[in-house]
């Protein structure tokens, strides 16, 4: 694919004179451009679903998640993966960001790590098994360490998601599910870390998001699953306790004391009406969803 038809390699009229404006007016173009970026995820809404359905599906059968990319696009991947853990309680391998040149290209960049196919399917044939699911990110859709990445996961009998901004790409075609918000030229031609990282952000956002709700990491819009680990999270967790059962901080304290840290576990005791070996019982019972587990405790 020649640049010259990537709509991410394209000039931006609109920025043409962005070197000789005011600061302000700068800063105006960008934020005009900007807005079109949530415009543009609102496109992809109906694939972004479907992803997120397969993700859920796959996890829930023991797979993993994994991101794969390069430069910007790597980087973006390996932070949403990194924030897994502890928004959502879930084991460190779980979900899992790879990146072309290695761990070392988060901080220090290696635009040439992109250019090796080899490399892409070296690096996904070490790390991926059937039942995985690899979601392959790159704005312009045709980087041959990520295609082939993707690719090689499709062969090895993962599920395969494709995230871009090139409609019609290589990426595209390797993946059981494209999403290509179509974000237009940078402000800075083919500075792709702006709008089209923009964007790739958001819907990793609306991916890892939607596929822990579907898993129960999530009970009304509290993230009940959350690893308490410093005194500000310790004090979300006794307010997600108290939200959820419609109770005060120190009955929510006292419960989540007393179910040894665990906000579902607190939740479900305190609205179910049970104590916390009980409440324990039924989450096992329900697989660790909270609606369900109320249902179930409260059957007894």
């Amino acid at each position: 694919m020649d640049t010259d038809h990537l709509v991410t390699e394209s000039r931006l009229e609109a920025s043409r004179n962005i070197d000789q404006v005011s600061t302000e007016e700068m800063v105006r173009i960008i934020n005009e451009q900007d807005k079109l970026v949530a415009l543009a995820v609102e496109q992809e809404l109906p694939r972004i679903a479907r992803a997120i359905d397969l993700i859920a599906a796959r996890l829930r059968e023991g797979g993993r998640l994994f991101y794969v990319g390069a430069g910007t696009s790597g980087r973006l991947g390996v932070l949403d993966a990194s924030e897994i853990p502890p928004t959502y309680g879930t084991p460190h391998d779980l979900v899992q960001g790879v990146i072309a040149g290695g761990p070392e290209a988060v901080f220090v960049t290696r635009e040439g790590a992109e250019d090796s196919r080899e490399q892409g399917v070296a690096d996904i044939a070490a790390r991926v098994k059937a039942g995985d699911v690899v979601v392959g990110i790159a704005a312009s859709g045709r980087t041959p360490y990520t295609v082939a990445a993707v690719e090689e996961a499709r062969r090895r009998g993962c599920a395969t998601v494709a995230v871009t901004n090139n409609p019609g790409s290589a990426l595209a075609a390797a993946a059981d599910v494209a999403i290509a918000p179509v974000v237009g030229p940078e402000v800075v031609m083919g500075s792709t870390r702006m709008k089209a990282g923009t964007a790739q952000k958001m819907v990793l956002n609306m991916l890892s998001t939607g596929a822990m709700i579907r898993l129960g990491k999530v009970y009304t819009n509290l993230m009940v699953d959350m690893q308490a680990s410093n005194e500000k999270l310790r004090q979300r967790a006794v307010r997600m306790v108290a939200l959820a059962a419609e109770t005060d901080e120190e009955t929510a304290g006292r419960a989540l004391s007393a179910a040894g840290g665990s906000v579902k576990q607190a939740i479900v005791a305190l609205v179910a009406g049970v104590d916390p070996a009980a409440a324990r019982d039924a989450l096992e019972r329900a697989g660790g969803l909270v609606r369900k587990a109320i249902a179930l405790a409260r059957e007894r």
